[in-house]
């Protein structure tokens, strides 16, 4: 069984014939010089056919070869040392004393996810994501220890998570790969002996996302030119037309920096820089109603959180046809529909957003109406 770079071996110290068990290992190959084995499972030959077939140790593979993957699409360079990073397990030298000083404080799970959450960078909307999950797991009570982590209590955690306000799976996949994240690197750290979502009990639907409803060009238009509006209004739903034409976050709208970040090319603006989400880079246009935004407050956007532009804007789309909700994430949307319907390569709106893969881009890719209308009549004319 192999994944590009990582296999699995069975019985590499040839144990079987004295013991009669042989151990399952999860091979990382990098190099002859950089390889690296982590025991699965201990197996007879004959227990040995069935596991290898099995789901849980198809998962355990496919969970290597994420890890391995996300460093190969970072460039991160394909060394043993970075690997255990990315799985949570320290050098040798400072691990074992920094996990006999963590069992020290408590035997705590909720204690060592808040100590490994505090060595990592994170921007302020993911530790949110991070401390909603740990309050969550302090209003549940039955996941506070290592030996608390079984598949039950997962599993009641997450009927639990289902019953408090009646959550979606979408929702609930969400809570889930935050604490997994957490519970494997217990797992690669030895404070539990299995882990408890590779058990049948734990394989949880991920559900489906709510369709987005992005502004048309024409629903654009009638926000921009909406009147009436008080100050907070108008600021929430400026912001919110900059985005759309520029395809900015709500988050790098509030950093984004006119004389640092931005440079000319023939007669458009572009904006050159790094996301605060994900820290990739985007290179995407100025459009002229975003221009038009910046010279109305003298190249300085009007700041104010999230949760406020977004109550604001609630009290805006009532006035637009559709009923559609306005949120600041909607203003992205929007502009990477607005930039498809106008046949850019989805290769150059994935630029344009900072997307590193594609297929986060082809989430946006709602395709109007209005387009396939123009694409068929074009289509059409043509048919001989």
């Amino acid at each position: 069984m192999r994944s590009e770079f990582v296999s699995v071996v069975y019985d590499r110290k040839k144990r079987v014939s004295a013991t009669g068990e042989g151990k399952v290992e999860v091979l990382i190959y990098f190099s002859k010089s950089e390889k690296k084995y982590i025991t699965v499972n201990t197996c007879t030959p004959h227990t040995w056919k069935r596991y290898q077939l099995s789901s849980e140790l198809r998962t355990q593979v496919a969970m290597y070869h994420e890890v391995v993957q996300s460093m190969v699409n970072s460039f991160e360079p394909l060394t043993i040392a970075n690997l255990n990073h990315h799985l949570g397990i320290e050098p040798k030298e400072t691990g074992k004393n920094e996990k006999h000083e963590l069992l020290a404080k408590s035997d705590g799970f909720i204690v060592f996810m808040e100590e490994c959450i505090k060595k990592e960078k994170f921007s302020a909307g993911t530790m949110s994501h991070k401390k909603v999950v740990i309050d969550a797991l302090l209003r549940f009570g039955r996941l506070s220890r290592f030996r608390d982590l079984t598949p039950e209590n997962i599993k009641a955690f997450d009927e639990f998570l289902c019953d408090e306000t009646g959550r979606t799976r979408t929702t609930l996949h969400n809570y889930h790969k935050n604490l997994r994240k957490y519970v494997r690197m217990a797992f690669q750290m030895g404070y539990i002996s299995t882990d408890p979502y590779l058990h049948p009990l734990c394989h949880f639907d991920r559900g489906k996302s709510k369709e987005r409803r992005p502004l048309t060009e024409e629903e654009l238009v009638l926000l921009r030119d909406m009147e009436g509006l008080t100050l907070k209004e108008v600021h929430a739903r400026d912001l919110f037309i900059f985005c759309a034409y520029t395809g900015l976050s709500y988050a790098d709208s509030q950093v984004f920096d006119f004389d640092t970040m931005t440079e000319k090319l023939n007669d458009y603006t572009y904006i050159d820089g790094k996301r605060v989400k994900t820290g990739n880079t985007y290179f995407t246009p100025i459009l002229p109603p975003a221009m038009e935004i910046l010279e109305k407050y003298n190249f300085k956007l009007p700041h104010m959180s999230n949760q406020k532009a977004n109550d604001f804007l609630h009290l805006l789309e009532c006035r637009l046809p559709g009923n559609k909700p306005l949120t600041m994430h909607v203003a992205r949307h929007s502009f990477a529909t607005l930039a498809l319907s106008y046949d850019i390569p989805i290769e150059n709106v994935a630029r344009m957003l900072g997307h590193s893969n594609i297929k986060t881009t082809q989430i946006y890719a709602h395709i109007l109406h209005s387009t396939i209308a123009r694409h068929t009549e074009s289509f059409a004319s043509r048919i001989r």
